[in-house]
Protein backbone atom coordinates (compact mmCIF):
# COMPACT_ATOMS: atom_id res chain seq x y z
CA UNK A 1 0.00 0.00 0.00
CA UNK A 2 1.03 3.18 -0.92
CA UNK A 3 1.65 5.99 2.18
CA UNK A 4 2.96 8.75 0.68
CA UNK A 5 4.29 10.50 -2.41
CA UNK A 6 6.13 13.96 -2.95
CA UNK A 7 7.20 15.46 -6.08
CA UNK A 8 9.01 18.60 -6.87
CA UNK A 9 9.57 20.16 -10.69
CA UNK A 10 7.61 17.88 -12.38
CA UNK A 11 4.71 19.04 -14.45
CA UNK A 12 2.84 21.81 -12.77
CA UNK A 13 4.51 21.02 -9.19
CA UNK A 14 7.30 23.25 -9.31
CA UNK A 15 7.87 23.57 -5.22
CA UNK A 16 7.34 20.30 -3.56
CA UNK A 17 4.44 18.68 -2.72
CA UNK A 18 2.99 16.21 -0.43
CA UNK A 19 0.40 13.36 -0.72
CA UNK A 20 -0.79 11.29 1.87
CA UNK A 21 -2.73 7.56 2.57
CA UNK A 22 -2.07 8.01 6.30
CA UNK A 23 -5.25 8.31 8.31
CA UNK A 24 -6.09 10.77 10.90
CA UNK A 25 -7.36 9.08 14.44
CA UNK A 26 -10.59 9.58 13.24
CA UNK A 27 -11.87 6.25 13.50
CA UNK A 28 -15.02 6.82 11.34
CA UNK A 29 -15.55 3.89 9.03
CA UNK A 30 -12.16 2.57 10.17
CA UNK A 31 -13.38 -1.02 9.48
CA UNK A 32 -13.40 -1.20 5.91
CA UNK A 33 -11.55 2.15 4.61
CA UNK A 34 -8.49 1.85 7.26
CA UNK A 35 -5.76 -0.62 6.90
CA UNK A 36 -3.65 -1.18 9.98
CA UNK A 37 -0.74 -2.36 7.92
CA UNK A 38 1.77 -2.34 10.81
CA UNK A 39 1.73 -1.45 14.50
CA UNK A 40 0.58 2.33 14.50
CA UNK A 41 0.27 3.05 10.70
CA UNK A 42 -3.43 3.44 9.34
CA UNK A 43 -3.57 3.79 5.80
CA UNK A 44 -6.73 4.81 4.18
CA UNK A 45 -8.09 2.74 1.01
CA UNK A 46 -9.51 5.78 -0.83
CA UNK A 47 -8.87 9.34 -2.07
CA UNK A 48 -10.79 11.75 -4.11
CA UNK A 49 -9.28 15.47 -5.67
CA UNK A 50 -11.21 18.16 -5.95
CA UNK A 51 -9.92 21.28 -7.41
CA UNK A 52 -10.39 23.71 -10.71
CA UNK A 53 -9.85 22.63 -14.20
CA UNK A 54 -5.73 22.82 -15.05
CA UNK A 55 -5.17 23.16 -11.18
CA UNK A 56 -3.22 20.11 -11.39
CA UNK A 57 -5.49 17.18 -10.44
CA UNK A 58 -4.48 14.91 -13.57
CA UNK A 59 -1.07 16.18 -13.04
CA UNK A 60 -1.01 14.59 -9.57
CA UNK A 61 -2.01 10.54 -11.41
CA UNK A 62 0.09 10.98 -14.07
CA UNK A 63 2.89 11.04 -11.43
CA UNK A 64 2.34 7.41 -11.18
CA UNK A 65 2.13 7.04 -14.73
CA UNK A 66 5.65 8.58 -15.27
CA UNK A 67 7.10 6.16 -12.53
CA UNK A 68 5.56 3.43 -13.55
CA UNK A 69 6.65 3.76 -16.94
CA UNK A 70 9.88 5.21 -16.36
CA UNK A 71 10.54 2.30 -13.55
CA UNK A 72 10.26 -0.72 -16.26
CA UNK A 73 11.44 1.20 -19.69
CA UNK A 74 14.50 0.01 -21.15
CA UNK A 75 15.95 2.19 -23.74
CA UNK A 76 17.56 1.00 -26.87
CA UNK A 77 20.27 3.43 -26.21
CA UNK A 78 21.34 6.28 -23.64
CA UNK A 79 20.22 9.49 -26.60
CA UNK A 80 16.41 8.45 -25.51
CA UNK A 81 14.51 11.13 -22.93
CA UNK A 82 14.04 10.05 -19.62
CA UNK A 83 10.35 11.01 -20.13
CA UNK A 84 10.84 13.45 -17.37
CA UNK A 85 9.04 16.84 -17.47
CA UNK A 86 10.08 19.75 -15.36
CA UNK A 87 8.00 22.73 -14.44
CA UNK A 88 7.89 24.72 -17.66
CA UNK A 89 6.48 28.03 -16.15
CA UNK A 90 9.97 29.29 -14.28
CA UNK A 91 13.36 29.44 -16.77
CA UNK A 92 15.05 28.46 -13.60
CA UNK A 93 13.31 25.14 -12.84
CA UNK A 94 13.39 24.11 -16.64
CA UNK A 95 16.93 23.72 -16.49
CA UNK A 96 16.96 21.61 -12.97
CA UNK A 97 16.07 17.69 -12.32
CA UNK A 98 12.90 16.55 -11.39
CA UNK A 99 12.87 14.41 -7.77
CA UNK A 100 10.51 12.01 -6.26
CA UNK A 101 9.97 10.52 -2.87
CA UNK A 102 7.59 7.58 -2.67
CA UNK A 103 6.89 5.53 0.50
CA UNK A 104 4.78 2.18 0.53
CA UNK A 105 4.28 -1.43 2.38
CA UNK A 106 4.72 -4.87 0.93
CA UNK A 107 2.61 -6.55 3.51
CA UNK A 108 4.37 -5.33 6.71
CA UNK A 109 7.58 -3.95 5.16
CA UNK A 110 8.12 -0.19 4.59
CA UNK A 111 9.87 0.57 1.36
CA UNK A 112 11.35 4.58 0.69
CA UNK A 113 12.41 4.91 -2.93
CA UNK A 114 14.15 8.21 -4.01
CA UNK A 115 14.71 9.43 -7.63
CA UNK A 116 16.26 12.31 -9.19
CA UNK A 117 16.81 13.05 -12.42
CA UNK A 118 16.72 15.79 -16.00
CA UNK A 119 15.14 14.17 -19.42
CA UNK A 120 18.72 12.79 -19.91
CA UNK A 121 20.06 11.19 -17.22
CA UNK A 122 19.06 9.79 -13.66
CA UNK A 123 21.61 11.65 -11.01
CA UNK A 124 20.85 9.60 -7.77
CA UNK A 125 17.98 6.36 -7.02
CA UNK A 126 18.06 5.33 -3.61
CA UNK A 127 15.97 2.42 -2.06
CA UNK A 128 15.63 1.68 1.58
CA UNK A 129 13.76 -0.75 3.53
CA UNK A 130 12.97 -0.64 7.63
CA UNK A 131 13.74 -3.34 10.04
CA UNK A 132 13.50 -0.92 13.02
CA UNK A 133 12.51 2.83 12.79
CA UNK A 134 15.66 3.91 11.14
CA UNK A 135 15.57 3.29 7.05
CA UNK A 136 18.39 0.74 6.22
CA UNK A 137 19.52 0.98 2.42
CA UNK A 138 19.62 -1.48 0.40
CA UNK A 139 20.61 0.21 -3.20
CA UNK A 140 22.55 4.04 -4.10
CA UNK A 141 23.13 4.66 -7.53
CA UNK A 142 24.52 7.90 -8.72
CA UNK A 143 25.48 9.57 -12.05
CA UNK A 144 29.32 9.79 -12.00
CA UNK A 145 31.48 10.85 -15.32
CA UNK A 146 28.14 9.84 -17.67
CA UNK A 147 28.04 6.39 -15.91
CA UNK A 148 25.52 4.92 -13.44
CA UNK A 149 27.57 3.80 -10.62
CA UNK A 150 25.18 1.27 -8.44
CA UNK A 151 26.60 0.29 -4.83
CA UNK A 152 24.77 -2.18 -2.74
CA UNK A 153 24.94 -1.89 0.91
CA UNK A 154 26.45 -5.16 2.13
CA UNK A 155 24.83 -5.47 5.21
CA UNK A 156 21.43 -5.89 4.14
CA UNK A 157 21.78 -6.99 0.39
CA UNK A 158 24.29 -10.32 -0.53
CA UNK A 159 25.40 -9.74 -4.29
CA UNK A 160 28.08 -11.19 -5.66
CA UNK A 161 30.76 -8.67 -7.59
CA UNK A 162 29.48 -10.40 -10.95
CA UNK A 163 26.00 -9.49 -10.65
CA UNK A 164 26.80 -5.92 -9.91
CA UNK A 165 28.68 -5.30 -12.32
CA UNK A 166 25.93 -7.36 -15.14
CA UNK A 167 23.51 -5.05 -13.60
CA UNK A 168 25.84 -1.45 -13.93
CA UNK A 169 26.58 -2.17 -17.47
CA UNK A 170 23.17 -2.83 -18.37
CA UNK A 171 21.96 0.54 -16.04
CA UNK A 172 21.89 2.91 -18.98
CA UNK A 173 22.15 6.16 -17.50
CA UNK A 174 18.65 7.65 -19.14
CA UNK A 175 16.63 4.26 -17.30
CA UNK A 176 15.95 3.09 -14.02
CA UNK A 177 17.93 0.55 -11.75
CA UNK A 178 14.12 -1.47 -12.06
CA UNK A 179 14.77 -1.66 -15.72
CA UNK A 180 18.54 -2.68 -15.66
CA UNK A 181 18.08 -5.00 -12.70
CA UNK A 182 15.36 -7.01 -14.63
CA UNK A 183 17.44 -8.18 -17.13
CA UNK A 184 20.27 -9.59 -14.82
CA UNK A 185 19.33 -13.26 -13.75
CA UNK A 186 20.16 -12.81 -10.23
CA UNK A 187 18.09 -13.41 -7.07
CA UNK A 188 17.80 -10.34 -4.62
CA UNK A 189 14.68 -11.34 -2.32
CA UNK A 190 15.20 -7.68 -0.51
CA UNK A 191 14.89 -5.43 -3.47
CA UNK A 192 12.70 -7.80 -5.71
CA UNK A 193 10.51 -8.06 -3.52
CA UNK A 194 9.53 -3.98 -4.04
CA UNK A 195 10.48 -4.27 -7.60
CA UNK A 196 7.64 -6.84 -8.22
CA UNK A 197 5.12 -4.41 -6.03
CA UNK A 198 5.71 -1.68 -8.22
CA UNK A 199 5.61 -3.52 -11.38
CA UNK A 200 2.02 -5.41 -10.92
CA UNK A 201 -0.02 -3.40 -7.99
CA UNK A 202 0.62 0.10 -9.50
CA UNK A 203 -2.42 0.51 -11.95
CA UNK A 204 -2.64 2.22 -15.48
CA UNK A 205 -3.87 5.35 -14.92
CA UNK A 206 -7.92 5.68 -16.38
CA UNK A 207 -8.94 8.62 -17.94
CA UNK A 208 -12.19 10.00 -19.81
CA UNK A 209 -10.95 8.82 -22.97
CA UNK A 210 -9.55 5.24 -22.15
CA UNK A 211 -11.16 2.33 -23.64
CA UNK A 212 -12.30 0.93 -20.57
CA UNK A 213 -14.64 -1.24 -22.32
CA UNK A 214 -12.42 -3.07 -24.65
CA UNK A 215 -10.27 -3.62 -21.43
CA UNK A 216 -13.15 -5.04 -19.84
CA UNK A 217 -13.78 -7.11 -22.88
CA UNK A 218 -10.19 -8.72 -22.93
CA UNK A 219 -10.80 -9.75 -19.21
CA UNK A 220 -13.76 -11.11 -19.62
CA UNK A 221 -12.52 -13.22 -22.76
CA UNK A 222 -9.34 -14.91 -19.77
CA UNK A 223 -11.44 -14.79 -16.70
CA UNK A 224 -14.76 -16.18 -16.17
CA UNK A 225 -14.90 -14.81 -12.45
CA UNK A 226 -14.31 -11.58 -13.79
CA UNK A 227 -17.62 -12.09 -16.09
CA UNK A 228 -19.51 -13.17 -13.27
CA UNK A 229 -18.53 -10.47 -11.08
CA UNK A 230 -19.70 -7.99 -13.56
CA UNK A 231 -23.02 -9.70 -14.61
CA UNK A 232 -23.64 -9.21 -10.62
CA UNK A 233 -22.86 -5.98 -10.71
CA UNK A 234 -24.81 -4.32 -13.82
CA UNK A 235 -28.11 -6.65 -12.05
CA UNK A 236 -27.84 -4.66 -8.53
CA UNK A 237 -27.48 -1.91 -10.59
CA UNK A 238 -30.71 -2.61 -12.41
CA UNK A 239 -29.29 -2.19 -15.89
CA UNK A 240 -31.63 -5.75 -16.89
CA UNK A 241 -28.59 -6.92 -18.35
CA UNK A 242 -29.07 -11.25 -17.92
CA UNK A 243 -26.45 -12.26 -19.55
CA UNK A 244 -22.90 -11.41 -21.80
CA UNK A 245 -20.79 -13.25 -24.08
CA UNK A 246 -17.82 -12.78 -25.78
CA UNK A 247 -16.29 -14.00 -28.07
CA UNK A 248 -12.95 -13.78 -30.64
CA UNK A 249 -14.43 -13.31 -34.45
CA UNK A 250 -12.15 -13.14 -37.98
CA UNK A 251 -13.18 -9.99 -39.71
CA UNK A 252 -12.32 -9.12 -43.21
CA UNK A 253 -9.98 -6.02 -43.30
CA UNK A 254 -11.99 -3.35 -45.42
CA UNK A 255 -10.64 -2.45 -48.94
CA UNK A 256 -9.25 0.84 -48.01
CA UNK A 257 -7.63 -0.26 -44.71
CA UNK A 258 -6.19 -3.00 -46.82
CA UNK A 259 -5.10 -0.81 -49.56
CA UNK A 260 -3.59 2.14 -47.45
CA UNK A 261 -1.61 -1.34 -45.27
CA UNK A 262 -0.27 -2.50 -48.53
CA UNK A 263 1.10 0.81 -49.45
CA UNK A 264 2.61 1.49 -46.61
CA UNK A 265 6.68 2.39 -47.35
CA UNK A 266 7.89 0.58 -44.15
CA UNK A 267 6.50 -2.66 -44.73
CA UNK A 268 8.59 -5.55 -46.42
CA UNK A 269 7.77 -7.65 -48.87
CA UNK A 270 7.40 -10.52 -46.49
CA UNK A 271 4.55 -8.77 -44.89
CA UNK A 272 3.10 -7.36 -47.91
CA UNK A 273 2.77 -11.22 -48.92
CA UNK A 274 1.64 -12.34 -45.12
CA UNK A 275 -1.67 -9.56 -45.78
CA UNK A 276 -2.69 -11.01 -49.31
CA UNK A 277 -2.71 -14.64 -47.74
CA UNK A 278 -5.25 -13.30 -44.72
CA UNK A 279 -6.89 -10.62 -44.64
CA UNK A 280 -8.74 -11.47 -41.83
CA UNK A 281 -7.61 -9.77 -38.27
CA UNK A 282 -8.95 -11.16 -34.91
CA UNK A 283 -11.60 -8.52 -33.39
CA UNK A 284 -13.42 -8.97 -29.72
CA UNK A 285 -17.41 -9.14 -30.21
CA UNK A 286 -20.00 -8.85 -26.98
CA UNK A 287 -23.56 -9.19 -27.13
CA UNK A 288 -25.92 -8.32 -24.10
CA UNK A 289 -28.67 -9.79 -23.21
CA UNK A 290 -31.52 -7.71 -22.16
CA UNK A 291 -34.38 -8.62 -20.31
CA UNK A 292 -37.72 -6.89 -20.90
CA UNK A 293 -41.19 -7.11 -20.06
CA UNK A 294 -44.40 -5.58 -22.32
CA UNK A 295 -47.84 -6.71 -23.37
CA UNK A 296 -46.62 -10.31 -24.18
CA UNK A 297 -44.59 -10.69 -20.83
CA UNK A 298 -40.97 -11.50 -20.35
CA UNK A 299 -38.62 -11.58 -22.91
CA UNK A 300 -34.94 -11.43 -23.84
CA UNK A 301 -33.54 -9.51 -26.83
CA UNK A 302 -29.48 -9.54 -28.04
CA UNK A 303 -27.45 -6.18 -28.26
CA UNK A 304 -24.01 -6.05 -29.62
CA UNK A 305 -21.74 -3.59 -27.74
CA UNK A 306 -22.09 -1.71 -30.23
CA UNK A 307 -25.68 -0.36 -28.95
CA UNK A 308 -25.34 -0.30 -25.77
CA UNK A 309 -24.94 3.45 -24.06
CA UNK A 310 -21.33 5.03 -23.01
CA UNK A 311 -22.49 4.56 -19.42
CA UNK A 312 -23.33 1.10 -19.73
CA UNK A 313 -19.53 0.22 -21.33
CA UNK A 314 -17.72 2.47 -18.90
CA UNK A 315 -19.66 0.52 -16.08
CA UNK A 316 -18.22 -2.38 -17.30
CA UNK A 317 -14.54 -1.20 -17.51
CA UNK A 318 -14.06 0.76 -14.36
CA UNK A 319 -16.16 -2.00 -12.57
CA UNK A 320 -13.40 -4.69 -14.34
CA UNK A 321 -10.04 -2.35 -13.51
CA UNK A 322 -11.84 -2.52 -9.47
CA UNK A 323 -12.08 -5.83 -9.68
CA UNK A 324 -8.89 -6.62 -10.56
CA UNK A 325 -7.51 -4.03 -8.07
CA UNK A 326 -9.25 -5.97 -5.15
CA UNK A 327 -7.95 -9.30 -6.49
CA UNK A 328 -4.81 -8.41 -7.00
CA UNK A 329 -4.34 -5.46 -3.90
CA UNK A 330 -3.54 -3.18 -6.68
CA UNK A 331 -3.58 0.93 -6.56
CA UNK A 332 -5.93 2.20 -9.06
CA UNK A 333 -6.22 6.00 -10.19
CA UNK A 334 -9.36 6.97 -11.99
CA UNK A 335 -9.54 10.76 -13.91
CA UNK A 336 -12.82 12.50 -13.35
CA UNK A 337 -14.34 9.30 -12.69
CA UNK A 338 -18.13 10.95 -12.70
CA UNK A 339 -17.36 10.66 -16.60
CA UNK A 340 -21.11 9.39 -18.35
CA UNK A 341 -22.13 7.97 -14.63
CA UNK A 342 -25.42 9.14 -12.62
CA UNK A 343 -24.65 10.23 -9.54
CA UNK A 344 -26.06 7.67 -7.49
CA UNK A 345 -24.34 4.89 -9.58
CA UNK A 346 -21.20 6.73 -8.96
CA UNK A 347 -21.68 6.39 -5.23
CA UNK A 348 -22.54 3.01 -5.67
CA UNK A 349 -19.20 1.92 -7.56
CA UNK A 350 -16.91 3.83 -4.45
CA UNK A 351 -19.17 2.05 -1.87
CA UNK A 352 -19.13 -0.98 -3.46
CA UNK A 353 -15.40 -0.57 -3.65
CA UNK A 354 -15.58 0.89 0.09
CA UNK A 355 -17.25 -2.62 1.33
CA UNK A 356 -14.09 -5.01 0.58
CA UNK A 357 -12.92 -4.91 4.43
CA UNK A 358 -10.32 -7.82 3.62
CA UNK A 359 -8.84 -5.73 0.90
CA UNK A 360 -5.42 -3.57 0.86
CA UNK A 361 -6.76 -2.20 -2.65
CA UNK A 362 -6.61 1.65 -2.81
CA UNK A 363 -8.21 3.68 -5.20
CA UNK A 364 -7.28 7.40 -5.61
CA UNK A 365 -9.53 9.17 -7.89
CA UNK A 366 -10.13 13.15 -9.20
CA UNK A 367 -13.48 14.44 -9.49
CA UNK A 368 -15.52 17.70 -10.28
CA UNK A 369 -18.72 16.36 -8.76
CA UNK A 370 -18.84 18.46 -5.36
CA UNK A 371 -21.88 16.52 -3.78
CA UNK A 372 -19.74 14.13 -2.67
CA UNK A 373 -18.59 16.71 -0.22
CA UNK A 374 -22.05 16.00 1.04
CA UNK A 375 -21.11 12.37 1.89
CA UNK A 376 -18.47 13.34 4.64
CA UNK A 377 -19.02 11.64 7.91
CA UNK A 378 -21.81 9.01 6.15
CA UNK A 379 -19.67 8.01 3.48
CA UNK A 380 -16.28 9.03 3.50
CA UNK A 381 -13.88 10.09 5.84
CA UNK A 382 -12.45 13.49 6.21
CA UNK A 383 -9.25 12.71 5.46
CA UNK A 384 -9.84 11.33 2.01
CA UNK A 385 -10.77 14.59 0.51
CA UNK A 386 -8.06 16.14 -1.14
CA UNK A 387 -7.13 19.53 -2.72
CA UNK A 388 -5.14 20.98 -5.81
CA UNK A 389 -5.43 24.78 -6.35
CA UNK A 390 -2.94 26.61 -9.26
CA UNK A 391 -1.18 29.37 -7.43
CA UNK A 392 -0.24 32.82 -9.45
CA UNK A 393 2.86 31.56 -10.03
CA UNK A 394 1.27 28.49 -12.39
CA UNK A 395 2.32 26.23 -9.67
CA UNK A 396 0.28 23.09 -8.14
CA UNK A 397 -0.10 23.32 -4.32
CA UNK A 398 -2.17 20.12 -2.78
CA UNK A 399 -3.00 20.19 0.78
CA UNK A 400 -5.83 18.03 2.56
CA UNK A 401 -9.08 18.78 3.91
CA UNK A 402 -7.70 18.01 7.19
CA UNK A 403 -5.42 20.92 7.66
CA UNK A 404 -8.75 23.18 8.15
CA UNK A 405 -10.22 24.14 11.48
CA UNK A 406 -13.88 23.82 12.42
CA UNK A 407 -14.38 21.06 10.41
CA UNK A 408 -16.92 19.97 12.79
CA UNK A 409 -18.64 22.83 12.83
CA UNK A 410 -19.29 23.01 9.47
CA UNK A 411 -23.09 22.48 8.44
CA UNK A 412 -21.96 21.68 5.00
CA UNK A 413 -18.66 20.13 3.10
CA UNK A 414 -19.69 20.95 0.32
CA UNK A 415 -21.39 24.44 1.19
CA UNK A 416 -18.33 25.62 2.48
CA UNK A 417 -16.37 24.42 -0.73
CA UNK A 418 -18.33 26.27 -3.35
CA UNK A 419 -18.10 29.31 -0.54
CA UNK A 420 -14.25 28.99 -1.21
CA UNK A 421 -13.63 28.38 1.96
CA UNK A 422 -11.04 26.32 1.29
CA UNK A 423 -9.72 27.16 -2.25
CA UNK A 424 -9.49 24.99 -5.09
CA UNK A 425 -12.27 26.54 -6.87
CA UNK A 426 -12.52 27.81 -10.32
CA UNK A 427 -12.32 31.97 -10.32
CA UNK A 428 -14.72 33.00 -12.39
CA UNK A 429 -14.94 36.71 -13.30
CA UNK A 430 -18.67 37.56 -14.79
Amino acid sequence: MIQEIKIKNFLSFKEEVTFSFEATKDTFAEEYQVVEVTKGVRLLRFAMVYGANASGKSNLLNVFHFLHQFWFYKPDDMDESTGVIPFKLDKITTNEPSSFELIFYVNSTKYWYQLELDEKQVYTEKLFFYKTVQPTLLFHRELMDGQSVINFNPAAVKVSSIVREKISVECLKNMSFFAARDKVNATIPEIDLAKDWLKKQIMPVVSPRTRMFEYAEKLMLDNKEIKSYLLNFVRVADFNIADITTKIERREIAQDLFDFLINRPEITEQEKEELKKDRFVPTTKTDFIHTVHNERGKEQYNLSGELQSEGTKRIFGLEAAIYEAIQDNGVLFVDEVETSLHPQLLRFILLNFLRKESSRSQLLITTHYDPLLNDIDDIFRKDTVWFTEKTKSGHTDVYSLTDFKGLNRLSSIQKAYNYRKFGAYPEIDL
